[in-house]
């Protein structure tokens, strides 16, 4: 591989959606099937689906619906099928927004008042022992229950014994069942790294992810080229345009001292010339951040880093370049690992967290990129380009995190076929990453962002850019 420069480079414009991707009623029903399918074969008589406002990815892939303000729950009947209608259990106020389902009619609607915030009603609803005594779940049941983490055994002596949804609802169910192991943490059916059901997308569901991380990506390009001295950290964020779509994570975005902490929302700060600076945006199915210096070239930099670009950003960029060009089906999460740490794994480079991982409606699914991994990747996985260098010194740090989706040559043709203003996009960002960064790409990778590998380390001179081939 050759060596990366900064080079002045024109970001072409790839441009916003005006056509909106959506998940239909046949798309879910197929879902389900699978689910109950996957759940019978482990033997399960009930699958439980727990929801709320911040763990709601499972319910909603499975149903359309995501809990608001409140929680819910997902009942199925493994052992009658599809034949018997999934319960879903919601509070008072998600009780009319289940219409936002397209399989409501499909769903047994049940108000359990519980669900609902303090000080609101709670006559009408029977009590959850009776709601799972009638659904059938009795003495013997076995239940695998959904919630939003499954657990390994570096968690625990027996991880399917850990359950992270709320214990009263665990409670009863070991009650009626009478057996503490016969409820179990069953959220690898649809969250294993390897072969979970929302690990391997429809194009329908990669060409809504394109849709959001357009957007995503398009918000803090925005940042990138109009972030000024003086400016404060909220009127910064208004450069984003966001447009509403639901957000997978909290906004992102700070300024000097409080930059290194990373993950700190804005605030009234005015940004300073010389700050270190960071943002990112997250939507469903999406995040884009970058970082950087609130500078135009390195001598306005403290003396004492003003070799960033030599000795965090090039070696950074040249790591995450490898990366770009080894992904690809049939990789190995192992062999994604080794190439990020044998460039950059220097405890300097402070690269902890997986560098890359499966993006869904939540930010992060799962990870099969860790050290000796040999799950492969597959066709249909959505992944983002996720390494972070916190080296907790001056240098602070540089990023870039993108989300890209693999497609064999069956599911390419069929984008290409049903959503060809996306198809437009992918293949312009394509072109861009080979011909202008230089950038290898396998024509199964299919980039997402409307900031693909762009890399501006002095963000008030932001056509200034880390390219390969110097």
């Amino acid at each position: 591989m050759s060596s990366s420069t900064l080079a002045h480079v024109a970001l072409p414009e790839f441009g916003l959606p005006t056509v909106e991707p959506t998940i239909t009623a046949d798309i879910y029903h197929d879902r389900l099937d699978r689910l109950y399918l996957r759940a019978a074969e482990q033997e399960y008589d009930y699958y439980i689906v727990y929801a709320d406002r911040e763990h709601s990815a499972n319910l909603s892939y499975l149903t359309g619906f995501d809990p608001r303000f409140e929680e819910a729950l997902l009942i199925c009947d493994i052992n009658a099928g599809r034949a018997s209608k999934p319960q879903l259990l919601v509070g008072n106020e998600g009780h009319g927004f289940t219409k936002i389902s397209p399989i409501v009619s499909d769903l047994d609607v049940i108000l359990f008042q519980s669900f609902s915030l303090p000080g609101q009603d709670r006559t009408q609803s029977k009590s959850l022992k009776i709601i799972f005594t009638e659904a059938g779940i009795t003495n013997s049941s076995s239940v695998g229950v959904a919630g939003w983490k499954p657990f390994i055994t570096d968690d625990a002596d027996n991880p399917k014994s850990w359950l992270e949804i709320p214990s009263y609802i665990v409670d009863i169910l070991r009650d009626l069942t009478g057996g503490n192991e016969l409820i179990v943490n069953a959220n690898d059916i649809l969250m294993d790294a390897s072969d979970g059901l929302r690990t391997k997308n429809e194009v329908e569901q990669l060409a809504r992810f394109e849709f959001v991380s357009t957007y995503s990506s398009q918000a803090v390009r925005n940042v990138l080229f109009g972030v000024k001295p003086g400016m404060t950290e909220f009127e910064t964020v208004q450069l984003m345009q966001l447009n509403g779509l639901p957000l997978s994570c909290h906004l992102m975005l700070s300024s000097g001292e409080r930059a290194f902490i990373g993950m700190g929302s804005p605030t009234n700060r005015v940004i300073q010339h010389g700050d270190p600076f960071t943002n990112a945006v997250g939507l469903w199915g999406s995040l884009n951040s970058r970082a950087g210096f609130v500078v135009s070239q390195a001598s306005e930099l403290p003396e004492s880093i003003q070799d960033y670009v030599d000795k965090l950003v090039t070696p950074y960029f040249e790591a995450i370049v490898a990366w770009y060009e080894a992904i690809g089906i049939g990789v190995t999460g192992g062999e994604l690992y080794s190439i990020i740490h044998n460039r950059i794994g220097d405890p300097f480079f402070g690269v902890e967290l997986n560098p890359g991982h499966l993006i869904h409606l939540d930010e992060w699914l799962n990870s099969p990129v860790y050290k000796g991994s040999t799950q492969t990747l597959k066709s249909g996985m959505a992944i983002q380009v996720d390494v972070i260098p916190a080296t907790g010194t001056d240098y602070f740090m540089t990023n870039i995190e993108d989300g890209v989706a693999l497609a064999d040559h069956a599911l390419r043709a069929e984008f290409a076929e049903k959503y060809p203003e996306a198809w437009s996009r992918i293949q312009a960002r394509r072109t861009f990453m080979i011909e202008t960064l230089g950038i290898n790409l396998k024509p199964e990778v299919l980039p997402f962002s409307n900031i693909p590998a762009y890399l501006p380390p002095y963000l008030l001179n932001p056509t200034l850019v880390m390219t390969m081939g110097g």
